[in-house]
């Protein structure tokens, strides 16, 4: 099932990420936030995604309630003491002892920033060393950030936007592969913005696929720690994602797909 899945990642003992995860922000209600317009769809989609052998599930307080123990926790508010509260509101709701990862998030995608984060950082970390958390992440981040926070606990993976014609993050990329840490790249078919381009359609047509799955096996290919997080809110469209890790690309469409962001 994980040859299925693109395989795993392992950036630390005890945790494996399927490269081919799942990101829930599509379960949510309008606007991204509130509980799910057919929670019972949403439920089903959940289970497809733990039947398929997926250990790599991407959520955050604000795309809805808890449905599953997700694996992935992401915390947005830039306050130490704030996003401490967020973590025992987290297990509190989840019924754990302990989120497996939580993400610090400080930019945007439209207007990073490259604030020190050594402040709310430090307050994750402080709850890794006392075991309410096993693992810490960041997302929207800097490689000077990712510096800054090296420095102060080990960092499993980062968090960027990142696909086919985005690629500002080339040598965040390369350096979070030297150094085992997974690099999980947010709207990888464009999210709110798909994709402006007719070559992945293109390059689909040849192979008997879709251009989602062309853009998400080129992103598979582009670096061995890239770990993905297609959401959905359709067991159908779930099934043609994990798929995606078994479509082979041929060289010249490589070559194609590279050129799209010039």
């Amino acid at each position: 099932m994980t040859a299925q899945l693109g395989g795993t990642i392992t950036p630390a003992d005890g945790l494996a990420l399927t490269r081919v995860g799942y990101g829930a922000m599509q379960l949510a209600g309008p606007g991204v936030s509130g509980p799910p317009k057919d929670r019972d769809r949403a439920v089903a989609v959940l289970r497809a995604v733990v039947e398929a052998g997926i250990t790599h599930i991407d959520t955050a307080d604000f795309y809805g309630p808890a449905v599953v123990n997700e694996i992935i926790r992401e915390a947005l508010h830039p306050y130490p003491e704030d996003l401490k509260a967020q973590v025992y509101d987290n297990l509190r709701n989840l019924g754990v002892d302990a989120l497996d990862v939580v993400n610090l998030r400080l930019g945007d995608a439209d207007a990073p920033n490259d604030d020190s984060l050594a402040e709310q950082f430090g307050a994750l970390a402080g709850l890794r060393e006392r075991g309410l958390i096993r693992h810490l992440g960041l997302s929207t981040v800097t490689a000077a950030q990712l510096d800054e926070a090296l420095a102060i606990a080990p960092v499993v993976s980062v968090q960027n936007l990142y696909n086919l014609a985005n690629r500002q993050d080339d040598a965040l990329v390369a350096r979070t592969a030297a150094g085992n840490i997974a690099f999980v790249p947010y709207f990888p078919l464009g999210g709110f913005t798909p994709l402006q381009s007719g070559t992945p359609a293109k390059v689909a047509a040849r192979l008997d696929a879709s251009p989602q799955q062309v853009a998400l096996a080129w992103l598979l290919r582009r670096s061995p720690n890239i770990a993905l997080i297609p959401g959905t809110s359709s067991p159908e469209h779930l099934r043609e994602n994990i798929a995606a890790a078994s479509l082979v690309l041929p060289d010249d469409a490589v070559a194609e797909l590279d050129g799209i962001a010039g």
